[in-house]
Order: C-alpha cells, then structure tokens, then sequence
C-alpha cells in the first residue's frame, strides 16, 4: 500500500509523521488516511513520538526567585563594571598629564615635541 510505504520512507529520512506529510509522499488523499482506522492510528502514534516533551515551567515562587537573583547579579556587574570604566577613566587621564609633562620637559630640555594643551 503506498501509505504504509511513504509512512516507511519519512521514517527512514527522520522527517516528522503528520497526515500532511503522508499524504503528499504516498499521493492519496486526507479523506484516504482518515478513512483508514489502522493507517489513521499509525500516523497518530508515530506524530506523537515525535512530539518534543515541553520542559517543564518551575512554580511561579522558583521563578520569582531565579529573577531576583538574575536581577542581583546584573546590579553587581553593573556596578562592577562603573568602577572598572572609572577606574580606566582616572588612569587615563593620570597618563594623559604625565605625557604632558614629559613633553615640556623634553621642550624645556631643547627637544622638538609640540605641547598641545
């Protein structure tokens, strides 16, 4: 029967089972397959197998706590990460005046390098 053969061949290829599917490999018709109790529940198991289990939600109380702690987190990192640009920003700008420096002493000593500020 061509059902049962195209209901094979989407098995081998690991191609979902659906009514749908079985009906345009083996090019019969919905009515064909619906008409057919053992065809029908094939089709029926096998689209049920293949079905994903959904994971399942965690009570709401677990949720609310995994969001504050998420939150939590975040509020650290972000602070965290303020200090850091600071601490980058002060370094910087340390660099920046010791680089001044250096170069009008290298001008006062007869040097070359331009003093822009």
């Amino acid at each position: 029967m061509a059902a049962e053969k195209a209901i094979r061949t989407l098995v081998k290829r690991g191609e979902p089972i659906t009514f749908q599917a079985v009906q345009r490999e083996a090019d019969v018709s919905h009515a064909f397959l619906y008409n057919h109790p053992d065809l029908r529940g094939r089709i029926e198991r096998l689209r049920t197998q293949a079905r994903p289990v959904p994971a399942p939600t965690p009570p709401a109380d677990e949720q609310s706590t995994l969001v504050l702690a998420l939150t939590g987190q975040i509020t650290r990192l972000k602070k965290q990460h303020r200090e850091e640009v600071q601490a980058l920003r002060d370094a910087l700008e340390q660099a920046h005046g010791e680089n001044l420096d250096l170069r009008r002493e290298l001008t006062r000593r007869g040097g070359t390098a331009s003093v822009s500020q």
